[in-house]
């Protein structure tokens, strides 16, 4: 039991700005991004109090203009990878033991300062590393992020007063305590919100992280460590390291003190992680905390009782937003007939009227994709498509990367409910959807449910309340967030907590206290205060 449980900030959602033409926060940013996209950043690895710049560098450019060089980033060799793990383990002697409140007033202060001298510059920072549209930036890596580390300190404080309770002449209590070694953070490109939290959480709970941000988001995660380093954050509690991950992974979790990892990323990576912690097994001081959200084949489902204009504008939010690379993005669709014709017009009048280009340019609906390797892999769905007898693209279906990594938005249309894009992960700009017969809904139910492996987010749309219950029921193990008349997109911290299961990951909720239970060693303590002097009982006699 931590001393004293004050009344901390009330946790609230951070409110999300405009951007509208003349809005000082337009101008902000778009001043922070002019800055930041005509000068260049060096940017090392953070072990311990040392930046450590290598010279083996990889140069950081816009996706969406990948010609343009922002700046460099260096890469670790196994030594420094070793040296991250000496560091950590020297600053937890004293993070473990700083009182609870210390550890909070760091991140809430983060929080302070995302939310003002360093919004825009985090902002302009993701549009340039992630091409977001300013706000896609907004939503994430200023309120979301801002939302994580704010709610994080309120969940903690719950996790500490909930106390056991005590019989005549007892004292009954919990600690908490952080787990006993270093946490690995790994954490994707898409949310630069993901990678400011998965690091936070463990250490807000006293632990030290070792943190790989992917390398097509270090841009933005460099000043995520400089708001760390702002707010005061100890020197080695969070350590940023950079370079190949076959290497630096294989080091961390072949250390004894290897005891946890917080991941976000590919299935597949993910298994391969999760195989190589059990191959380690017995090499650890203790079982490792495993918690990882993975991949997605999120899908909206429309009952014939559904509005269409509704439907369209979830099918173009849903699976557009952000190109399509959201986790939770809607990429498989089940329409019935009788709705299919007006849905179709709406949502074919919203693809024609969207801007795709450089974030700099406000009135952009859409950018580019990540990289070249996921373009190409798009562009290869596609070009499958085109030649398919069962599939059919009726919008989009261009791609350019001459200057940036540019897929339109793609919509196909399917005969067949188990085509390919209906049950492979795709990552982008591409939907995919299948016509039922209206006679057919409790039949596309199913297909629903056993057509994809993973279980993250799925959304219904109907107006009859009898259909929406029925879904609900039918679809329990489909998605771990499920939506009734809304996209499957646009989670938000301390309303719906993150995550889902089957392929999808571990479904901690990240956002949440069952995330944050994930971080911390109880010991139950229970202190006597008139102890026994003799063995026997009453019933003796």
């Amino acid at each position: 039991m931590p001393k004293g449980i004050y009344n901390v900030p009330k946790a609230v959602n951070e409110p999300v700005k405009s951007y509208a033409p003349g809005t000082p926060e337009r101008e902000a940013v778009a001043a922070a991004f002019n800055q930041m996209y005509n000068s260049t950043v060096d940017v090392p690895l953070y072990i311990g109090s040392e930046e450590i710049r290598t010279g083996k560098t990889k140069t950081m450019t816009p996706p969406f203009d990948h010609k343009h060089v922002v700046g460099q980033y260096h890469e670790a060799e196994k030594e420094h990878i070793e040296k991250a793990i000496t560091a950590a383990l020297e600053a937890k002697k004293k993070w473990a033991n700083m009182p609870w409140e210390q550890r909070a007033s760091i991140f809430l202060k983060a929080a302070e300062l995302l939310a003002g001298p360093y919004r825009a510059k985090i902002n302009a920072a993701t549009m340039i590393a992630q091409a977001k549209t300013v706000h896609q930036a907004e939503i994430d890596s200023a309120c979301e992020l801002i939302d994580f580390l704010r709610f994080n300190v309120e969940f903690m404080t719950k996790i500490y007063a909930e106390q056991p309770i005590s019989s005549e002449g007892i004292w009954n209590r919990m600690e908490h305590r952080p787990l006993e070694g270093f946490v690995y953070a790994i954490t994707p490109f898409n949310f630069t919100a993901i990678a400011g939290n998965l690091p936070a959480s463990p250490a807000l709970m006293g632990n030290v992280v070792i943190w790989k941000p992917a390398a097509t988001q270090v841009y933005s995660a460099n000043v995520i460590m400089e708001v760390f380093q702002q707010a005061g954050l100890p020197a080695g509690v969070i350590n940023m390291i950079t370079g190949n991950s076959g290497m630096i992974s294989d080091t961390l979790l072949a250390s004894p003190d290897f005891a946890g990892i917080h991941f976000t990323g590919s299935t597949g990576v993910f298994n391969d992680m999760w195989a190589k912690i059990g191959q380690n097994i017995s090499k650890y001081k203790t079982y490792p905390r495993i918690v990882g959200e993975t991949g997605g084949k999120d899908f909206v489902i429309a009952h014939p009782s559904s509005i269409p204009a509704q439907v369209a504008t979830a099918l173009s939010r849903g699976a557009f937003e952000y190109q399509g690379q959201k986790c939770s993005a809607a990429s498989r669709a089940y329409i019935p007939a009788s709705i299919w014709p007006k849905v179709k017009e709406l949502l074919l009048a919203d693809l024609a009227s969207m801007k795709m280009g450089s974030p700099a340019e406000m009135s952009n609906f859409v950018s580019s994709v990540i990289s070249e390797q996921s373009f190409d892999k798009l562009a290869g769905f596609i070009d499958r498509a085109k030649q398919d007898a069962d599939a059919e693209i009726i919008a989009g279906g261009s791609y350019d990367k001459s200057v940036g990594y540019f897929i339109q938005p793609t919509v196909i249309l399917t005969t067949n409910p188990h085509y390919v894009t209906m049950e492979t992960e795709l990552f982008g700009p591409v939907l995919t959807i299948y016509v039922y017969e209206d006679a057919k809904w409790t039949e596309t139910l199913a297909v629903v449910d056993s057509t994809s492996g993973y279980a993250l987010t799925g959304a219904i749309f109907s107006q009859d309340r009898y259909a929406i219950v029925e879904a609900t029921k039918a679809l329990e193990n489909a998605a771990g967030n499920f939506y009734i008349n809304d996209k499957p997109t646009g989670a938000v911290v301390g309303q719906q907590p993150f995550g889902g299961a089957r392929a999808s990951g571990t479904n901690d909720k990240a956002g949440s206290v069952l995330n944050l239970l994930r971080w911390v060693s109880p010991r139950t303590i229970k202190e006597t205060f008139v102890t026994p002097t003799d063995y026997r009982y009453p019933f003796l006699g």
